[in-house]
């Protein structure tokens, strides 16, 4: 009888345990979420009212990103670069919470041929579009926004996308085929679902 009382009183403490951790975890991740949540339907919604806009991101970043190069950013406000990497030749620099007016932008800028005017036209662009990031490539990716832990994405491609790709990018989770030149993505956080909300 003391055993099973041990062993009960030990089961117990771990479910409490449990509890109190992932009651934390969800508290945390409503606090980073700031009030703001978004769906699927928004990132359709968005994409609907804005693709030409988000078009023009893609054609803008592309063009003024040299080949060999990819850019990856992503603007926290007017003023904050939250990302800016970029890959040269196999070479990766990264660069998170970075201000726009510093001398470590301006050397960035200068290193990928930019000018803060260029940054500003960019930013000018995803105003416009509704969103908040682009990494530019084939694929174009365009971040609409961060929800709590995650982020929805566009991934714009210039060509039709070939049937054999199709598969992985419709696989109902982190992607979804939206037309054949468009794939939606969700990017989910450490906590939590890894895929799009089910309808």
């Amino acid at each position: 009888m003391k055993q099973l009382l041990k062993w009960s009183l030990i089961v117990i403490a771990v479910v409490l345990i449990v509890v109190i951790v992932l009651n934390y975890l969800l508290f945390s991740a409503l606090d980073f979420c700031d009030g703001k949540v978004y769906t699927k339907k928004d990132l359709i919604d968005n994409y609907q009212s804005r693709s030409k806009h988000i078009e023009q991101v893609k054609k803008y970043i592309n063009s003024v990103v040299s080949p060999g190069q990819t850019v990856d950013i992503e603007f926290d406000g007017d003023n904050k670069l939250s990302i800016f990497h970029l890959v040269e030749n196999g070479n990766r620099d990264s660069y998170w919470d970075l201000n726009v007016y510093t001398l470590k932008a301006d050397t960035l800028l200068k290193k990928i041929g930019w000018t803060r005017q260029t940054l500003e036209t960019l930013k000018e662009k995803l105003d416009a579009a509704n969103c908040i990031s682009v990494r530019s490539g084939e694929p174009c990716n365009i971040g609409f926004k961060r929800s709590c832990l995650g982020m929805y994405f566009y991934n714009l491609f210039d060509k039709p996308i070939a049937d054999s790709l199709k598969p992985g990018y419709n696989d109902s989770c982190t992607y979804i085929l939206y037309t054949d030149k468009v794939v939606l993505e969700y990017g989910g956080g450490a906590v939590g679902s890894q895929c799009f909300e089910r309808e």
